[in-house]
């Protein structure tokens, strides 16, 4: 038995990993999907101490964080490096210690109140399935979780990482981290690597696949 713990990215809660999370109980394996804490004035450092609170109570853990969540989880397995036996990055990476989300995005967010609404329209990037389920489901984004520094050291490097790679395959990534500082962390030793040829929300589009992904993933 496996236990995994998955975070999901932005306007996402535990929820969003209910396609996913089934099977793998079907499977045996301990599955603790994260609901981020989304009230006004939350930042970055809250979610990796919300993460790490979790991460505390369990061994042996099988890391998995999408969009968003790929900053959280490194940062949280940065401080509780012995209770993690892998991180899993969906569509996702370890991004370099202190640049912000709007960083890697590339834009400035534009908050409402704020927070960062539910986008009413699908991005470009959400193939595969009816985005009414996140504009239905989904919650406003704190904006500070988009502009905060992700904080961290090197003790997460210790751990095996794999990446399943969504929007872009394995080739293209190894070009982007031998080119693009954002992405430098994303290879080189420790890594394996996954596809799932689909858009960035996986756990929408290829449920089943990406279950089947992670319960080949070693712990």
């Amino acid at each position: 038995m496996t236990t995994y713990v998955l975070v999901p990215g932005f306007w996402l809660g535990g929820w969003a990993w209910e396609a996913v999370a089934s099977p793998l109980k079907d499977q045996g394996h301990d599955v603790r999907p994260v609901s981020l804490d989304l009230d006004p004035g939350t930042g970055v450092a809250d979610h990796v101490d919300q993460l790490t609170g979790l991460l505390t109570t369990l061994d042996d853990v099988v890391l998995v964080g999408h969009s968003y969540g790929g900053l959280i989880i490194t940062a949280a397995a940065d401080r509780v490096p012995s209770r993690v036996a892998r991180l899993v990055y969906v569509d996702s990476g370890p991004m370099p210690d202190g640049m912000s989300q709007a960083d890697f995005d590339g834009s400035r967010p534009e908050p409402v109140d704020g927070m960062l609404p539910v986008p009413d329209e699908a991005p470009p990037s959400a193939t595969g399935f009816d985005w009414s389920v996140v504009r239905e489901r989904g919650r406003p984004q704190p904006v500070a979780t988009a502009t905060d520094p992700v904080r961290h050291g090197g003790a997460w490097r210790g751990i095996p990482r794999t990446g399943i790679l969504c929007s872009f395959p394995e080739t293209q990534l190894r070009e982007l981290a031998a080119t693009v500082p954002a992405f430098g962390l994303m290879a080189g030793d420790g890594w394996t690597y996954h596809e799932i040829r689909t858009g960035h929300w996986p756990m929408f589009s290829e449920p089943a696949e990406l279950a089947r992904r992670l319960a080949l993933t070693p712990a």
